[in-house]
C-alpha cells in the first residue's frame, strides 16, 4: 500500500506540475489586445491576437495594452483668460495605443502624463484669449490641445485623436455681466430693427404717393388727350354736317322751285328776327325801308345770284392748265 500511495502521489505531482506548466506556456491574447512578453528580464516580443505558446520559467507577460480607443477624462481645472477672468474649464480626451512596446517602455503611466499635458495645453491656449472668444474658439482650443498632445506622446507610442472641451464656466459675477451685455445687445438690435422699420415704410409711403402722382398725372394727360381728340372729332364730324347741309341746299337751290323757296325762307328768317329784337334790347334800331320786306328779299337774292355768277370764274381761274393747252399770256405791269 505504501509503495502505491507514494506512485499516486508523484503521478499527481507530475500532472500538477504539467498544468501549471501549460497554463504559465500556453496563452490566448483577445482581438484588439497586445501583451508584451519578457525573457529572463528584457523584452521580447508582442503577442497578437491569438494562441501563443511561451517558454517556461523563461518567457513573462509583463504588460497588458487594449489597441481599442479609449475616452480619458480630464479634470476641471482653473485657467485665466488673456483679460484676467478665471474659468473652469473641463474636457475629455480619446487617446488610441499603436505601439505597445513603446507604451510600455517609453514612460510609466501614459495615462497620467496625457492628463496632465492636456491641463497644461489648455491653460496655455486658454490664455491667449479673451473671455468672449473662448465660447466661440472652442474648436480651435481643441485643434491646438491635440497638436501639442501629439508632439509629446509620439515616442509613447499613443496616439491622442481628438479632444473637446465639455464646459467653461465663469465666475457668477462674469456670467451676470455677460447677461446684461447680451440684454443690452438684443435691445439694441430690437431698437435698430425698429428704426429700420420705420425708414422703410417712410419710404415705402413715399413711393406709393409719387406712384399715385405719376398715375394721376398720366391719368389727367390722357383725359385731356381723350377730350382733346373728342372735341377735334366733334368739330371734324359738325364741319362734316355743315358741308353736308350746305351741299343739300345748294343743290336744292339749283333744282325747281329752288329759289322761290330761298325768297320765302329769306323773308321768314327776316321776319323773325326782326320780331326777337323786342324781346332782346329796350333799345331797337329800325330800318329805313320796314314796311318793304320785297327789297330786303330783292337784296338778298342779288347777292345769291352774284356769288353763283363768280362760282365758275373762279373755278376756272382755280383749275390747273391742261397739257398742251395755250396759257394767256399776263398783262404787263404798270409802270411807275
Amino acid at each position: 500500500m505504501e509503495p502505491m500511495s507514494a506512485g499516486l502521489m508523484i503521478a499527481i505531482v507530475v500532472a500538477a506540475f504539467a498544468v501549471f506548466v501549460v497554463v504559465k506556456t500556453a496563452v490566448v491574447v483577445p482581438q484588439q489586445n497586445a501583451f508584451v512578453v519578457e525573457r529572463l528580464g528584457r523584452f521580447h516580443s508582442v503577442l497578437d491576437a491569438g494562441f501563443h505558446v511561451l517558454l517556461p520559467f523563461a518567457d513573462v507577460i509583463r504588460y497588458r495594452h487594449t489597441l481599442k480607443e479609449q475616452a480619458v477624462d480630464i479634470p476641471e481645472q482653473i485657467c485665466i483668460t488673456k483679460d484676467n477672468v478665471q474659468v473652469a474649464v473641463d474636457g475629455i480626451l480619446y487617446l488610441k495605443v499603436l505601439d505597445a512596446q513603446r507604451a510600455s517602455y517609453g514612460i510609466a503611466d501614459y495615462y497620467y502624463a496625457i492628463s496632465q499635458l492636456a491641463q497644461t495645453a489648455l491653460r496655455s491656449e486658454i490664455g491667449k484669449i479673451d473671455l468672449d472668444r473662448t465660447f466661440e474658439e472652442r474648436s480651435h482650443i481643441n485643434a491646438m490641445v491635440v497638436t501639442e498632445l501629439d508632439k509629446a506622446t509620439g515616442p509613447w507610442g499613443v496616439k491622442v485623436l481628438r479632444y473637446e472641451i465639455k464646459n467653461i464656466t465663469p465666475p457668477q459675477d462674469v456670467l451676470a455681466a455677460m447677461e446684461k451685455q447680451m440684454r443690452a445687445e438684443r435691445e439694441k438690435r430690437a431698437v435698430v430693427l425698429t428704426s429700420e422699420g420705420e425708414r422703410d415704410a417712410a419710404i415705402n409711403n413715399a413711393e406709393g404717393k409719387k406712384q399715385q402722382v405719376i398715375k394721376e398725372s398720366e391719368a389727367s394727360r390722357q383725359q385731356q388727350i381723350n377730350e382733346a381728340e373728342g372735341q377735334a372729332q366733334a368739330i371734324l364730324a359738325v364741319a362734316h354736317a355743315t358741308a353736308e347741309g350746305l351741299r343739300k341746299v345748294a343743290e336744292a337751290i339749283s333744282g325747281p322751285g329752288g329759289v322761290e323757296a330761298v325768297q320765302l325762307r329769306v323773308a321768314e328768317q327776316y321776319v323773325e328776327q326782326f320780331g326777337q329784337l323786342a324781346k332782346v334790347n329796350n333799345t331797337v334800331i329800325l330800318p329805313a325801308t320796314l314796311s318793304d320786306v320785297g327789297s330786303m328779299v330783292a337784296a338778298a337774292m342779288n347777292v345769291l345770284k352774284t356769288a353763283r355768277a363768280e362760282e365758275p370764274v373762279r373755278s376756272a381761274a382755280m383749275a390747273p392748265p391742261r397739257m398742251g393747252a395755250a396759257v394767256p399770256p399776263r398783262p404787263p405791269l404798270p409802270r411807275p
